[in-house]
């Protein structure tokens, strides 16, 4: 067992890691995943790239970056699962975890809790109200703030670089992550869900307006691009306002001018 597997692990049985338990049991110990997650990650990351992985939760995508020899700025709030990234990333100077929401501004910000299912905590109170009685989200409940510090996507390339790739998964607040962003890039995702469409149009008006052009789509956890041709904004918008709401939730792929789809 390898030192991360170890860390992982003696997590597992950590009283104070009992909120991201099944986390860890979710996104670790896979193999076929994570070759999956490389092959996937490999059009993005390169040896030697700079990675942001903004909402890194337990650090699942944080490994597979690494694996494919990309330095990374785990970007995550949460104080459970930014310990797990310390503890499973100790030693590793590639990986810096930085302990904030990423959002439009730098400041403070108030965090909603979802302490059985922290995958899905979030500072938007309009996805909170948007999964208020809809189907699939009946269980889930925010029964919990925490102040943390809020910074930028502007102020993290500031103090660490130019990313190739930046992966942005913050529950219904991928809108305000982009709002912080002032400069093309050569390539970021943004998570979906069909219970806010609307998050994603803004985001997808706000890239144009940088200077993304092709876009492409991955449903779910599949590591797979759903379509084999990328694709223009306009038509990204249509796709996404046509997939059945039990699709649930995905990532949208963006490339700039800077950089060709692989």
């Amino acid at each position: 067992m390898d030192a991360r597997a170890g860390a992982v692990e003696a997590l597992k049985t950590d009283p104070e890691a009992v909120s991201i338990r099944r986390s860890l049991e979710v996104y670790y110990g896979d193999p076929a995943r994570e070759a999956a997650m490389d092959a996937f990650y490999a059009r993005f990351a390169r040896p030697g790239d700079l990675v942001f992985d903004i909402g890194a939760h337990v650090g699942d995508r944080v490994g597979s970056f690494r694996r494919l020899g990309a330095r990374v700025i785990a970007v995550e709030p949460q104080p459970p699962c930014t310990r797990a990234l310390r503890a499973i990333y100790s030693g590793d100077r590639e990986v810096t975890v930085v302990e904030a929401v990423c959002g439009a501004e730098a400041g403070r910000v108030s965090f909603n809790v979802n302490s059985a299912n922290p995958t899905i905590s979030t500072v938007s109170p309009h996805f909170i109200r948007a999964a208020d009685g809809a189907a699939g989200w009946e269980e889930e409940r925010w029964d919990a703030r925490i102040d943390v510090a809020s910074t930028t996507l502007d102020e993290l390339i500031a103090e660490y670089g130019v990313p190739a790739f930046v992966k942005i998964d913050v529950e219904g607040y991928e809108d305000e992550v982009l709002a912080g962003l002032g400069r093309p890039l050569p390539a970021l995702s943004f998570e979906f869900t069909t219970i806010e469409r609307a998050v994603a149009q803004r985001c997808l008006r706000r890239l144009t307006a940088l200077g993304f052009q092709a876009f492409n789509l991955a449903v779910g956890d599949t590591m797979a691009l759903a379509s084999p041709q990328w694709m223009a904004a306009p038509r990204m918008a249509a796709y996404l306002r046509s997939l059945p709401y039990e699709v649930n939730s995905g990532d949208v792929y963006c490339l700039s001018r800077t950089r060709n789809p692989r």
